[in-house]
């Protein structure tokens, strides 16, 4: 069973930052690639940050040089960097893990990131 538990949101001020966590229940080894997507309310979620098992991460043109995402296999984890944060990144942020073999996405419950003054 794959389990994705985030943590770290929070409300902050623009121009702050915040880190958010992912733990997950298995090894992330096993995964294609680790992921960040969010979703604000009213628009469909998207994705933040991808980091693939090889290669360079991916971001979205929207938080390119702000945002961050990182790996600690030997805890398990995945983080969100977040720097310089703007109102409009104010979404529920969700961690994701892709298998390319057998097709599947696993998704955390989500963590609230809220930037406002």
């Amino acid at each position: 069973q794959v389990r994705l538990v985030e943590s770290g949101g929070d409300l902050v001020q623009p121009g702050g930052s915040l880190r958010l966590s992912c733990a997950a229940s298995v090894t992330i080894f096993n995964f294609n690639s680790m992921a960040w997507y969010r979703q604000a309310p009213g628009k469909q979620r998207e994705p933040v940050a991808i980091l693939p098992n090889t290669g360079s991460s991916i971001y979205a043109d929207s938080v390119k040089g702000r945002f961050t995402i990182s790996r600690d296999n030997t805890k398990n984890s995945v983080y969100l960097q977040m720097n310089s944060l703007k109102p409009e990144d104010t979404a529920i942020y969700y961690c994701n893990a892709h298998k390319n073999a057998p097709l599947n996405d696993y998704w955390g419950q989500g963590t609230q990131v809220t930037v406002s003054s």
